[in-house]
């Protein structure tokens, strides 16, 4: 047999016995955390929790007003609503969710192996969260900033004052590199007191080992509010950043992370159209083009995302509007009582938009 005649033979068993020795893609094995790429457990998680019949939330727990633990055991706040929002949507039941709660550090990694379906953990939407840790951000439920807490009888009247002191804060958050990028800027020397945990890092400012402590500006009015003395402590007026908060899934389901999306636009989309739980059955034979495709009357928008046509109206009808969960949860009538500013719809000269729901 010629040289070249025997190369042609035996080339396709060499493939065939090379890709035999290929490692094979591991279902169950996901990608490295903080990577970009596609975690395989996170590429149907829409199927997933649908056949589970139940949603995997992942919560801090320890912040009142967006995600705390009562001592009924009962979960509420607004990150709680916006994960029994989805569920609402998805089984027409608000309960059926299971809250996990996780600290700052293992948040992500909980996301990104497939441990919790959602991240709805008062979470800073940032470009690099979205890129190299792979998260895929759902609308902004709360615009908030960065601030320091005081004692009131400590004499600091501003970041200034704060020169050499000691200032509580928890790593593993963007309000550590916020602290030092401001206090970098303004050309003022000062000691971080680092921890991981939301509770120690409380706790040691209450204890007085630290001067101040800084938190986005809903968290230090959250916490404040069960410290021993909460009239004894004061939250400076500066705010020294932006933090959007958003609830995030993991890339690699472009399905299910449209259905989360468009739950959080429902919550807005209602209050624009004034429905709410407590009206919504009025609304049931309006012959408003855009009430009836959002109620799911008319039209077949649920389908696009795998949900039935009233979706929308589930979770109105169990969960509320946007205003509903914000009052529920923050507003007037809560010990927290935090005016709703830059959370107010676009029409009231607030930041939260809805697109059209057609």
């Amino acid at each position: 047999m010629r040289k070249s005649a025997l190369i042609l033979a035996i080339a396709p068993l060499i493939f065939a016995l090379s890709a035999c020795n290929q490692p094979s893609e591991d279902p169950k094995t996901p990608t490295t955390p903080g990577s970009n790429s596609t975690s395989p457990v996170n590429r149907n998680r829409w199927d997933t929790v649908k056949n589970r019949g139940q949603l995997i939330c992942g919560v801090s727990g320890e912040v009142p007003g967006f995600s705390f633990v009562g001592t009924d055991g009962k979960y509420s706040g607004i990150d709680v609503d916006v994960c029994r929002a989805v569920a609402a949507a998805l089984f027409d039941n608000p309960d059926a969710v299971e809250f996990r709660n996780l600290n700052s550090k293992e948040r992500f990694t909980a996301l990104q192996t497939g441990e919790v379906d959602i991240l709805s953990r008062n979470t800073t939407w940032t470009l690099s969260r979205t890129t190299s840790v792979g998260l895929e951000f759902a609308p902004v439920v709360f615009y908030d900033g960065q601030a320091v807490m005081i004692r009131k009888n400590s004499g600091i009247k501003s970041l200034a004052d704060l020169k050499d002191k000691a200032i509580c804060v928890q790593t593993g958050t963007t309000t550590e590199q916020n602290l030092a990028d401001q206090m970098r800027k303004r050309n003022i020397t000062y000691k971080p007191v680092v921890f991981e945990d939301v509770n120690v890092t409380f706790a040691t400012y209450a204890e007085g080992r630290c001067d101040g402590i800084t938190a986005d500006r809903s968290a230090l009015v959250a916490r404040r509010s069960i410290l021993p003395k909460p009239e004894d402590n004061v939250i400076l007026d500066e705010v020294i950043s932006s933090e959007p908060l958003a609830p995030a899934v993991a890339k690699g389901d472009s399905k299910w992370a449209d259905t989360v999306k468009w739950v959080v636009y429902a919550l807005v989309k209602a209050e624009e159209l004034g429905i709410n739980s407590q009206n919504i059955a009025q609304f049931a034979t309006s012959s408003d083009p855009d009430i009836k495709r959002f109620l799911g009357t008319e039209g077949n928008l649920g389908e696009g995302l795998g949900l039935t046509n009233d979706f929308a109206a589930r979770i109105i009808k169990h969960v509320g509007n946007y205003s509903e969960v914000y009052d529920r949860n923050l507003g007037p009538k809560t010990k927290l009582n935090l005016p709703r500013g830059q959370n107010q719809l676009w029409s009231k000269g607030g930041l939260l938009y809805s697109p059209p729901f057609r």
